[in-house]
Parts: C-alpha cells; structure tokens; sequence
C-alpha cells in the first residue's frame, strides 16, 4: 500500500465520519424543532427539518466545532406555513428562532 491508498483510505473515513454526525446532528434538529413547536403550541409541520448552511464556529471550550442551520416549517393556524430556524454547533442546540405566529387562547 503507498501513500496515495492511504490518503484515499483516510478521506473514505473522514467522509464516513462526517456522514454519520450529520445524520445525528438532523435527528437531533428534528427534536429540537419537534419541542419548540410544542413549546410554542404549535403544529410542527412534515416532521423534518432541512440543512440550509454549514460553517465552522468555536463552542463554549474554544474548540472548532460544526455550525449547521436548519429550517422546518410550522403553523399557528393549521392552514398556513410559516418558518422556523435551527442553529446547531456541534451537538448542541445553539438558538432556535421562529416566525411570528398567532397566540390562540388558552382554554
């Protein structure tokens, strides 16, 4: 095996690697979106969520760590979509923001 087997090896892995934590970190935004919704009292609508940016950022320890965005769509009204954002460092969920949406009255 020479070095350019090796090289090859080493990025399958590292592309594998990076695969796998991104379907952890999407499972993990589709909760975090599922929880806010109904934080909110609202409907999370086609329970998924989708990447929309990816960026390297600095978490709380300093050390470099993925920043993903997702979005997912919700409705206050059950005939309208509107939109909410992920933002994920890591594993960590780092803010949640959503559009603004009716407040139905409590019961």
């Amino acid at each position: 095996m020479d070095f350019a087997d090796l090289l090859l090896i080493l990025l399958l892995a590292a592309l594998v690697g990076f695969w796998l934590d991104s379907l952890r970190t999407l499972e993990t935004a589709r909760k975090a979106g599922k929880r806010a919704c109904q934080s909110a009292g609202v409907q999370f609508l086609d329970d998924t969520v989708s990447a929309t940016a990816l960026a390297l950022g600095r978490n709380t320890q300093g050390q470099l760590a993925i920043r993903r965005t997702y979005r997912f769509e919700f409705s206050d009204t059950g005939d309208n979509r509107l939109e909410g954002r992920l933002i994920l460092l890591g594993a960590r969920v780092e803010s949640v923001v959503m559009d603004p949406y009716r407040l139905s009255p409590h019961d």
